[in-house]
């Protein structure tokens, strides 16, 4: 299972963006982490569309959309236009779950599912048939910097289960705290798409620390 690595844009230098793309696909980042948020659904408020654009014209990277707000389903359609590849969503949004998914993948987009870490692993199960991607977050979402919650991670492992029984094609992805550390614990319990910000910016040798973050754990 191949190992992939979204950086955060959270983290990175607002007034140098395109430096810091460059620097990113450069340094064989995979994808770009795009964090949206309404000040509703997470307790904070971040770039939207027009950020979304600007960067959409600078790469041809990935762009991973993580939307924490209350109504996805509203936006999906102008994400999808302005340029995501892969919008994520959350369960615990008020959008309803399957006409969420239908959408992103109506918009062309990859659908993808994001729980909270006092979210049970199995209210997901019924949906990973449909997804591309699941999203575990491993803090709890609305701002960057936090510690890695490993009893958030735990759901990585059962979640990971699931999918190879299903015999479906779906990643798992970590968002919060994600380190050389915090990585290896996902990594053996099943994630193989780790988003990570912090460390990743304040890297001396940012290739060096995606390389890390993307090694085999060899089990």
């Amino acid at each position: 299972m191949k190992n992939y690595v979204s950086a955060s844009i959270l983290s990175a230098d607002m007034l140098n963006l395109e430096k810091e793309v460059c620097r990113l696909k450069n340094s064989g980042i995979d994808m770009l982490h795009f964090d949206v948020m309404d000040g509703i659904f997470v307790n904070n408020i971040t770039y939207g569309l027009p950020v979304l654009s600007a960067i959409r014209k600078i790469t041809d990277m990935t762009l991973d959309v993580h939307l924490m707000i209350t109504d996805p389903i509203r936006y999906v359609e102008r994400f999808a236009e302005n340029g995501a590849d892969i919008i994520s969503f959350h369960l615990e949004s008020q959008s309803n779950t399957t006409e969420t998914i239908r959408e992103i993948k109506s918009a062309g987009a990859k659908a993808a599912l994001a729980i909270k870490p006092a979210t049970p692993a199995e209210v997901v199960y019924d949906y990973l048939p449909y997804l591309d991607m699941l999203l575990v977050m491993t803090v709890e979402p609305g701002f960057g910097g936090q510690s890695f919650m490993p009893d958030a991670c735990a759901k990585v492992k059962p979640i990971r289960e699931r999918i190879l029984s299903l015999g479906i094609d779906c990643d798992v992805q970590v968002d919060g705290g994600i380190d050389s550390i915090t990585a290896e614990t996902a990594k053996k319990a099943g994630a193989n798409v780790l988003v990570s910000g912090s460390y990743l910016f304040r890297a001396e040798d940012m290739s060096a620390a995606a390389s890390e973050l993307k090694e085999e754990t060899g089990c």
